[in-house]
């Protein structure tokens, strides 16, 4: 049985209270990720969520047995439901070639957190907003996705 595929969900971030909580550093937007019970990965060892809140806004969570400062909190690919038809996870693009009109812009290096909405950071050094107005296609299994004109630099 190979390894399996892992996913980010969060990343263990500063302590909260003196309890052995922490801050969830980009947390998963499912809330069930980090409800009491939970079970999460750090370098492939399980842990379990003992404590969830929400403070000032963000994931509060305490594991068990207690993860050093700046783990990545994972789950297996396979733990995570099939998205919605016309949807995806983010993790799904990296890789992906962008296009625009014909031309390529560079392959998605990573799906950053923005401010007002998640943003297409590219090997090239390009970054775009993922937002409707932007990105007109994603093809998963053509490997691709196609971009509005206007939202890189001319020719």
């Amino acid at each position: 049985m190979s390894a399996p595929e892992w996913v980010r969900v969060g990343r263990a971030g500063r302590p909260h209270g003196v309890r052995g909580a922490f801050v969830v550093e980009g947390a998963s937007e499912d809330p069930a990720r980090f409800a009491v019970g939970a079970r999460l990965f750090v370098d492939g060892r399980p842990v379990t969520v003992t404590e969830s809140k929400v403070s000032g806004g963000r994931r509060v969570v305490a594991v068990d047995p207690p993860v050093p400062r700046g783990s990545d909190l994972m789950v297996s690919r396979d733990a995570l439901p099939e998205p919605e038809e016309d949807a995806y996870y983010a993790f799904q693009l990296v890789g992906l070639v962008v296009e625009e009109e014909g031309r390529t812009l560079g392959r998605v290096r990573e799906v950053a957190p923005g401010v007002a909405n998640d943003v297409l950071e590219l090997d090239t050094g390009l970054s775009l907003p993922l937002v409707g107005a932007c990105v007109r296609d994603v093809d998963l299994d053509g490997g691709r996705i196609v971009v509005s004109p206007g939202f890189a630099d001319p020719l």
